[in-house]
């Protein structure tokens, strides 16, 4: 009886800890998260696994693109055509949705690309009801999914896919005199190195240029980004981890950390950046929950408005068709927020597949309402989702 008493309290240990709020220390005044509210809102059931959100029609509403339609703000009930993505068995081979006027005609296009066909394309927005023309910008090997970071510093982001059988490739809008997109694209090999699998994009050394993170090390920025070596640090393992990998403070000790979730396999963790008096750099691993599986994607963003960020993130559905650890768990979107001594979790959907919702491999956190507040809005086989932020 003692025995079956035992293991009932630590279940019940674990279940808390693993879809409630998890505290690493005892409840305080200090470390006790409120938890904020969501109303969900169903926008399609289309299984595409990316989502972002931008002004389509130039009418200054938000409106979601999702795979082959764009669905019209503020409502979201007018679904349009964009155009065909190819469907390789369960999957789409649109692996992105990056917001970008590439041709400069002052409507917003975007980017994709996909494993399958190991193609980087962009979609012309024709600024009326047609189809939008596919232009390819590339072919770089298989893409797991891509980014867009503003390397340099002009104001204008740099096209990122992470493709993990070859090297580090990022591709550079060309501009004509006006500043304005040329619909053409430069490409710089940044590494020969094999990327792996996962991405992340920040100042590892506090020089004042963004590195950039892969699953062994990370690549040091050169003054001139575009011309000189940048050097690579094999200083850490992540395995398969997530993309982006998160590069920020954590404990707020002058240290950037990285926080990176296991893209096929259980846990989500931040490494602590440490230095000794030599300078030499190491890196601490800290869990922030083993206990759900596949945090494929995530974002760092102030979620509930105190001006502080948490992390964004949850399940990325049938990442392998049902073939990864933990594939038959429930689904869940999670927002973790730093109380000064660990990660808090707070939940914005769980459950079984039809009550919970998982993150896809591309989502967007945006204000769809002009209310102050930042909104998730969730792709994946398991439909297209809003989650409207109600607050505290």
């Amino acid at each position: 009886m003692m025995m079956k008493k035992a293991f009932i309290q630590t279940l019940i240990l674990v279940l808390i800890a693993g879809y409630g709020f998890a505290q690493a220390h005892p409840a305080t005044p200090e470390n006790v998260t409120k938890p904020l509210k969501f109303i969900k809102k169903q926008i399609a059931s289309e299984s595409f696994e990316s989502v972002d959100v931008f002004d389509v029609n130039n009418d200054k509403i938000p409106d979601i693109v999702s795979g082959a339609f764009w669905y019209e703000g503020p409502g979201f009930w007018k679904r349009n055509y964009i155009g065909s993505a190819k469907r390789i068995g369960e999957y789409y081979d649109d692996f992105s949705t990056i917001p970008l006027d590439v041709n400069g005609d002052g409507r917003v296009d975007f980017v994709t690309g996909g494993w399958f066909g190991k193609v980087l394309s962009w979609r012309e927005n024709p600024g009326n009801t047609k189809e939008w023309m596919e232009h390819s910008i590339a072919e770089p090997g298989n893409i797991e999914t891509t980014r867009a970071w503003d390397i340099d510093g002009d104001g204008t982001v740099e096209i990122v896919p992470n493709t993990p059988n070859d090297p580090l490739i990022i591709y550079r809008l060309i501009k004509d005199n006006q500043g304005k997109g040329t619909g053409k694209f430069e490409t710089i090999t940044l590494s020969q190195l094999k990327s792996g699998h996962g991405l992340g994009f920040g100042d590892i050394n506090g020089d004042g240029r963004n590195d950039f993170i892969v699953s062994t090390g990370w690549l040091e920025a050169p003054v001139n980004r575009f011309k000189d070596k940048w050097t690579f640090h094999e200083q850490f393992m992540l395995g398969t981890t997530s993309i982006p990998v998160v590069v920020a403070d954590v404990n707020k000790d002058g240290l950037n950390d990285l926080i990176a979730g296991q893209a096929h396999g259980y846990g989500l963790d931040w490494y602590e950046q440490k230095r000794d008096k030599s300078a030499k750099t190491t890196w601490t691993k800290h869990t922030i929950d083993p206990f759900n599986s596949q945090y494929h994607t995530m974002a760092w963003i102030d979620l509930d408005g105190d001006g502080k960020e948490e992390l964004i993130t949850g399940k990325r559905y049938r990442a392998h068709n049902g073939n990864d650890p933990g594939e038959n768990d429930p689904l869940g979107v999670y927002y973790f927020k730093w109380n000064g001594e660990a990660f808090s979790k707070g939940i914005v959907s769980y459950g079984e597949f039809g009550e919970g919702k998982g993150t896809g491999l591309y989502f967007a956190v945006a204000d769809l309402t002009g209310s102050g507040k930042k909104d998730i809005i969730v792709a994946g086989k398991d439909g297209l989702y809003v989650f409207y932020n109600k607050g505290f």
